[in-house]
């Protein structure tokens, strides 16, 4: 079968839809994933076992199953026992949730970094626990970690075509799409993939700036 640029120009406002839906679960995805793992950082570092194995363990459980395994629980599962949500806010919630568990790390590391004089320095000025953290140690954490931080939010563009499993018609399900009306998979598919890579490139060249502003700590 021979191959048609001509069908893959076509395909593409068609895909602008697709598209839409996937940077919207990626947009919201990143956010849970950001609030969401600094609290699981904080809660790990807390000194009581009861709340520390808890928040390990639930981290290590998330990061050791696949998102595709995730997804499924929270669209055909959940719903047995009361809990459901549409497709796409389920979709952006696991996307959230299963990202945390690496952002947690991440934000982890920065805190570790933090030079142990800081912690002296604060508690040597008798600062509550809430304005060190707040005052302290995050304005310093959280601008290490930037760098790391900004290369999730590719991978989690990357991931949205998994959505596509729990009926979110993200670029790839459009593609799959087109290509059943057509019965011309390669060129819907190629375009979908042409977008993909457009605006992964875009972000990558977002948190080159972003790093470049605010990756660096000033003393």
């Amino acid at each position: 079968m021979d191959f048609r640029w001509s069908l893959v120009w076509e395909s593409v406002p068609t895909l602008l839809d697709g598209l839409v839906v996937a940077l919207i679960a990626t947009v919201f995805g990143y956010l849970i994933a950001l609030v969401l793992g600094l609290v699981f950082a904080l809660l790990r570092r807390s000194r009581s076992p009861w709340l520390s194995a808890p928040v390990g363990f639930f981290i290590e459980f998330i990061r050791s199953t696949p998102l595709l395994v995730q997804l499924f629980f929270f669209f055909y599962v959940l719903p047995l026992i009361g809990i459901s949500a549409p497709p796409l806010a389920t979709g952006a919630f696991a996307l959230g949730l299963h990202y945390a568990t690496y952002t947690s790390e991440v934000y982890r590391s920065g805190i570790d970094n933090v030079p142990v004089g800081q912690w002296e320095a604060a508690r040597a000025l008798n600062l509550s626990t809430r304005r060190t953290w707040t005052s302290v140690i995050l304005p310093q954490a959280i601008p290490r970690v930037i760098p790391a931080l900004a290369n999730y939010v590719i991978a989690m563009f990357k991931d949205t075509p998994q959505l596509l499993a729990i009926t979110v018609l993200e670029m790839l399900g459009v593609a799959l799409s087109i290509g059943s009306d057509t019965f011309r998979y390669a060129e819907p598919v190629t375009a979908a993939g042409l977008m993909y890579l457009v605006v992964a490139l875009v972000m990558a060249w977002g948190g080159r700036i972003v790093e470049r502003r605010f990756g660096t700590v000033r003393g």
